[in-house]
């Protein structure tokens, strides 16, 4: 089963999480999602907050960067998964997908747990 790594490489903390990955013997995908051409839908956002055990967004969302974007504590999940795919900057870094789990790398060592 394909390990996937939605990594964004100008963030320390998912550079550390893919060596972390990699120091286990583990070589993931890698889907850099902030580019155009690896960008996620919200059938994408939707389906890992369901690997995540049906989360909301929220979980994965990064707060610094929604005050940024203005994103109201208020707005739906709905909204917000149309938010994120509008700014992927709002997207919490690293998630590691494997099969039917996914999971949010904060601390990192969370990756580990679906391998």
């Amino acid at each position: 089963m394909t390990y996937t790594l939605l990594h964004h490489t100008g963030c320390s903390t998912s550079r550390k999480g893919l060596a972390l990955l990699q120091e286990n013997g583990i070589e993931p995908d890698i889907r850099k999602y902030m580019n155009a051409g690896e960008a996620l839908s919200v059938a994408d956002l939707k389906d890992i907050a369901q690997k995540m055990g049906g989360v909301s967004p929220r979980e994965f969302l990064r707060d610094k960067d929604a005050q940024k974007f203005d994103i109201p504590t208020t707005m739906s999940d709905e909204d917000l998964f149309e938010a994120m795919v509008e700014n992927p900057k709002l997207i919490q870094r690293p998630i590691g997908i494997k099969g039917n789990k996914a999971v949010l790398g904060r601390p990192i060592e969370k990756l580990l747990e679906i391998t």
